[in-house]
């Protein structure tokens, strides 16, 4: 560490409360945040985590019109759900809290009202889009139309959802207002705007020469912003959800969410203590921001000029920002239901909070986008935690329980081999606390697995299970450095899996070691009576995986449905036209596939009118033996075609789906043949 601070306050990005949290949030932002904070403590070190649901913002309005409910209701929901799934995961926030508290209304209204009175803001007149018929002003995400660069219905006034576009309003072809379908009109309102183009030397003196050490993705974003030149950006909004402007003549506006949102991190610690300036206001304190990347600008450019407009605070030291995850090869899409579900893979994958915060962090997009699957989190389970770390610590347990009733042998004489085991554990230390310290969680796991991987190798080159017939002696030793390998991995895993580290002591039947005791091989003392050993982890079958596969194939069908458009409207036809075709309720009484074609069947057809030939093209479709029996809707006036010498006479109506599967026009229910269809 560059510097020595005497407390860390560690924040994570407030996860929006109009959904639930999935496995992109959990590997860009809080497992990470996790891991750092686990770490700090075991170092015995002054430290806070804070975090809490934004509550604020146009999409929580728009969700609590789309359920016919209050934005309030929708909140409670989320932040429930959101806590909870957090709490079961072992994220170990101080404070979880949520920006509709009092003590962040009031935080949030100080916050403003300081930067107010000493002339901070400037105040500006726009024209925005209005709704005569709702009486409101809208808001990007209240306006929809047809997007200007691929032409989609229902844009957004910020976002085309369908190519990706960042849009503005103005933009949109044939604007509208979700809230009546009228078409907007332009009306003049008041703003205030903070001012980002004065704090601009600011950061780049603070930024790009004093944070050269930040990662490249956060340092380049920050650049890319800077050179372009900053801009005033507003800090209110005509809206009736959140929290009030603390000024008069500010009737029907609020703070901009993302005004109100970072002020949360404040308002959080002040709940959770009161000494909470020593973390917001002393230099001696390491503040350490954990994002995604879409939020870089707000923790790097606008939170940082508002701490420095305010005058009373400390900037952050670092802001660790990851890439995105992907799922199964394609980008995690909330309003598509692509994704994993926290609280839902709780449910499906009971004590196996650990596998999804090990498989998070081996994947984790540090340094570019990557990709989670089914098989890849089934194989690491599987591979590493199974037959690596569980291995291990399963052997050293059972063969002391076995050998010695589960106590701890003395260890004796070491050979040159247990020395140089316990020279290749001693130097994992620095590389594991290197790389947490500069936010390289990946490389980090890996380090701590060494343990278990290093472990593995002692016991499999020692062979203590044949040994104990011929140098009983030895064994002992063996044994005894075995245990004291599961007893460092115990706090060597505690920062990433905090469960099976819990699980292995409870097994060793010890407290919690601190981190400094990591490369120790004294932790057991001989004699030491262990608890009983159980499995650390259990394999996963692939039907379990499947059955996950399967749920996301029927999700990417439901989409592909969604994303279809219907075919444009044939040409008009008259009446007469229409009355000339004859549909009528028919029977298919037999049917088998026509020889040397993959599309033909030759069905035999009960018209009510007579029995028929037709020959259909849907044996792709359909097998011969589904189909007897069913009752169908046939044109039986169509001319007759001939195929492959057979004369087919009608046709069966058919309907296409948007997965391109056929489906069978068929009555409701049971009818006579010959029934007339128009």
């Amino acid at each position: 560490m560059s510097k020595d601070f005497k407390r860390y306050l560690i924040t994570s990005a407030l996860p929006y409360a109009n959904g639930p949290v999935h496995i992109g949030h959990l590997a860009g932002v809080y497992i990470p945040s996790d891991i750092y904070t686990r770490y700090l403590r075991l170092r015995g070190r002054d430290v806070i985590s804070v975090c809490g649901s934004d509550e604020h913002g146009v999409p929580i309005t728009i969700k609590a019109k789309k359920e016919g409910i209050t934005p309030q209701q929708v909140v409670d929901r989320y932040h429930a759900i959101i806590k909870d799934s957090f709490e079961k995961l072992g994220i170990s926030f101080d404070i979880y809290s949520r920006t509709s508290s009092p003590v962040h209304a009031e935080t949030a209204s100080a916050f403003f009202r300081k930067l107010y009175d000493e002339g901070k803001f400037v105040e500006q007149t726009s024209e925005q889009f209005y709704d005569e018929e709702a009486k409101s002003f809208l808001a990007d995400r209240y306006i929809v139309g047809t997007c200007p660069k691929c032409g989609a219905e229902g844009a957004y006034g910020d976002q085309c959802e369908v190519c990706g576009s960042t849009l503005s309003p103005d933009e949109l072809v044939n604007p509208r207002s979700t809230l009546s379908g009228a078409t907007p009109i332009k009306r003049e309102t008041k703003h205030w705007y903070l001012p980002l183009d004065k704090y601009e030397q600011m950061l780049r003196e603070w930024i790009l020469e004093g944070h050269k050490e930040w990662k490249s993705n956060v340092y380049g974003q920050c650049k890319s912003w800077l050179d372009g030149g900053l801009m005033p950006r507003a800090v209110s909004r005509d809206l009736d959800w959140g929290i009030p402007v603390p000024v008069e003549g500010a009737e029907g506006k609020v703070l901009y969410v993302w005004f109100d949102a970072p002020i949360g991190y404040i308002s959080a610690t002040k709940e959770l203590t009161p000494d909470w300036e020593k973390y917001w206001k002393s230099e001696d304190t390491k503040l350490v921001h954990f994002i995604g990347k879409d939020n870089i600008v707000f923790h790097c450019i606008v939170f940082p000029s508002m701490l420095k407009a305010h005058g009373e605070y400390i900037l952050p030291e670092n802001v660790p920002s990851n890439e995105f995850l992907n799922l199964e090869g394609n980008k995690i899409s909330t309003s598509k239901n692509w994704a994993v579900w926290l609280h839902e893979y709780l449910v499906d994958f009971p004590g196996k909070e650990d596998v999804l915060r090990y498989a998070l962090c081996a994947t984790a997009p540090e340094t570019k986008d990557n990709d989670f699957t089914w098989k890849d989190y089934q194989a690491r389970n599987n591979n590493e935690l199974v037959a690596v770390l569980g291995n291990f610590v399963n052997r050293a347990l059972v063969l002391t329980k076995k050998y010695y009733d589960g106590e701890v042998p003395t260890c004796g004489e070491l050979a040159d081999y247990d020395r140089d085991t316990i020279a290749e554990l001693s130097s994992i230390k620095a590389s594991l606390e290197s790389n947490i310290e500069n936010y390289r969680f990946r490389e980090a796991l890996k380090d701590a697995m060494n343990f278990a991987r290093i472990g593995n190798k002692y016991l499999a080159d020692s062979e203590p299970w044949k040994l104990i017939k011929t140098d009983a002696e030895r064994v002992k030793t063996i044994l005894n450095i075995a245990l004291q390998i599961t007893a460092n991995i115990a706090i060597a895993i505690e920062p990433f899996m905090p469960f099976s580290a819990a699980k292995i002591l409870n097994m060793l039947a010890c407290e919690k070691f601190g981190w400094e005791r990591l490369g120790a091989m004294d932790l057991l003392a001989a004699g030491h009576h262990i608890g009983e050993p159980s499995l650390l982890f259990e394999k996963i079958e692939d039907d379990v995986i499947q059955k996950q596969l399967d749920r996301l194939a029927e999700i990417a069908k439901q989409n592909k449905a969604a994303e279809v458009k219907a075919e444009p409207q044939k040409a008009e036809c008259s009446f007469d036209d229409f009355q000339k075709m004859d549909i009528r309720v028919s029977t298919i009484l037999e049917a088998e596939k026509l020889p040397k074609t993959k599309k033909l069947l030759k069905l035999t057809i009960d018209t009510g009118i007579d029995k028929r030939t037709i020959v259909s093209g849907i044996a792709e479709h359909f097998s011969p033996e589904e189909l007897v029996g069913k009752q169908v809707l046939v044109l039986v006036n169509l001319a007759p075609r001939d195929f492959k010498g057979i004369t087919s006479q009608g046709m069966i109506l058919m309907a296409e789906d948007a997965t391109g599967a056929l489906r069978l026009l068929q009555p409701n229910e049971k009818t006579n043949n010959g029934a007339m269809v128009g």
